[in-house]
């Protein structure tokens, strides 16, 4: 989900976040920051995402049902590349790792590695390009609401913001009469002698 949203308030938020995907900053003020258990929210808030957790604990010999791709990339963001958690741009740096775009990601230091009998990187790495756009953006909107309790409410300030400035261009604009408001529109071009304008 794009969430570039011009003009929008809570409600228009809500219905382009479609069924299910919008949560309240109440509620997620209430939910606890264990960074262990949030990959449990992150499906939760979206279901069709891959699990990912097909691999093997090579201490208990058992398939490893905690080790899923969002607890991986939740651990790979904070303690593998130390990156702020509160931030869109962040997460979006991660996926971009994934995605094979941005820094290059270390087998041995890959969440799992050292504890699952198969490293489960090249596997993330390919669950991550399967996702649409929508689904990643949607991912990091997600991850980010989970982490900043305060998101939320900035997109939304930043909506109603940007719909009253909209608003107000809009007034200025129709005020204007038509010379004017043609010649606000068009830049002038340069004339002959206007270089003297740059003389002292």
């Amino acid at each position: 989900m794009a969430l570039t949203v011009i003009g929008a308030n809570a409600a228009q938020l809500r219905e382009a976040a479609g069924e299910g995907s919008w949560v309240s900053p109440e509620t997620i003020a209430q939910r606890p920051r264990n960074t262990r258990d949030l990959w449990r929210e992150v499906y939760e808030m979206m279901p069709e995402l891959p699990l990912e957790n097909q691999y093997v604990n090579g201490e208990t010999g058992e398939r490893d049902e905690e080790s899923t791709l969002i607890s991986r990339l939740i651990r790979y963001h904070i303690f593998i590349k130390a990156r702020p958690n509160r931030f869109r741009l962040d997460w979006k740096l991660t996926l971009a790792d994934y995605l094979g775009a941005y820094e290059r990601m270390v087998r041995d230091t890959y969440p799992g590695a050292n504890v699952l009998t198969e490293n489960p990187l090249e596997g993330d790495q390919a669950a991550i390009a399967s996702l649409s756009r929508q689904q990643r953006d949607r991912l990091v909107h997600v991850l980010t609401s989970l982490f900043n309790p305060n998101y939320l409410s900035l997109v939304e300030e930043q909506a109603n913001r940007e719909l009253a400035e909209g608003t107000q261009e809009t007034v200025d604009e129709t005020s204007l009469e038509g010379e004017e408001r043609r010649q606000r529109q068009v830049p002038r071009l340069p004339q002959s002698g206007d270089v003297e304008l740059l003389l002292p």
